[in-house]
């Protein structure tokens, strides 16, 4: 592991672990035990003190749980195991101050968008809420709790609006896709239907010729026959009125 990059959670001094198998649980901070409380050589123990025991039970209450809420970051260098607990010194409205000024500086220095999706910006916000639920929780623990209920909330949320931006950015690649494929497809069949239109239009033109060609084969023989059927009328005619004077001439003299 890599020692943590700077935060805007405020932690304790790292302290080294001597040993890698000696880890100290995440969960739970040193005890540390006031001169009163070592044994004594005397047989009567002193009289205990009812408010300062409560005020350490109290204390290392709220370490557990700003433990629980903001774990341990621990790191190697070389053989030697570094543990970082989160600091459990009481916050005042100096510290607020500087927390939002050193969350516009590092908004500024780490150049996050202003608006938009910026995960610069997130993990910024994300880190300057988690030291406010620190400082909410040394003063009232049921109160960081309640916080830390609202950020999972928050990150839930979250999760779920990035999977579905996931989702729905890979069902547009896959439309997109279809549709990169559906344009290859259509113009290949466009291509085709061209193709076919041209066939089309050569046989249209060599129908169109065909249909001119037996037009005037046509038109020339009905020419041919109308002049064959007129000299046949005329021939007819003139055979008509041959035979009428011809017949005039038969009943002529028998008059």
């Amino acid at each position: 592991m890599i020692p943590p990059a700077e935060s805007l959670v405020k932690y304790d001094n790292p302290v080294l672990v001597s040993k890698t198998t000696d880890r100290k649980s995440p969960k739970a901070r040193p005890l540390r035990v006031s001169p009163q409380q070592l044994p004594d050589s005397t047989p009567v123990p002193p009289p205990p003190k009812p408010k300062s025991a409560t005020t350490d039970g109290s204390r290392q209450e709220d370490e557990e749980i700003l433990n629980v809420i903001l774990p341990p970051v621990e790191w190697m260098e070389g053989n030697q195991l570094w543990v970082q607990q989160v600091s459990s010194a009481p916050c005042t409205r100096t510290d607020v101050i500087h927390l939002e000024e050193l969350l516009s500086r590092k908004l500024q220095q780490r150049q996050a968008r202003e608006t938009g999706i910026c995960p610069v910006r997130r993990e910024l916000y994300s880190q300057c809420f988690d030291e406010l639920i620190r400082q909410v929780t040394i003063n009232c623990a049921e109160r960081g709790l309640l916080l830390l209920r609202v950020r999972d909330e928050i990150k839930m949320t979250i999760a779920a609006y990035k999977t579905l931006y996931e989702s729905s950015v890979a069902f547009g690649m896959r439309k997109a896709l279809q549709a990169e494929q559906g344009k290859a497809d259509m113009e290949k069949r466009i291509s085709d239907l061209e193709e076919e239109t041209q066939d089309l239009k050569k046989q249209l033109n060599e129908q169109k010729a065909k249909c001119d060609a037996i037009e005037k084969r046509e038109n020339e023989r009905r020419q041919v026959e109308e002049k064959k059927h007129t000299e046949q009328i005329k021939t007819l005619e003139r055979t008509k009125q041959q035979l009428k004077i011809q017949l005039e001439g038969i009943i002529a003299p028998k008059k």
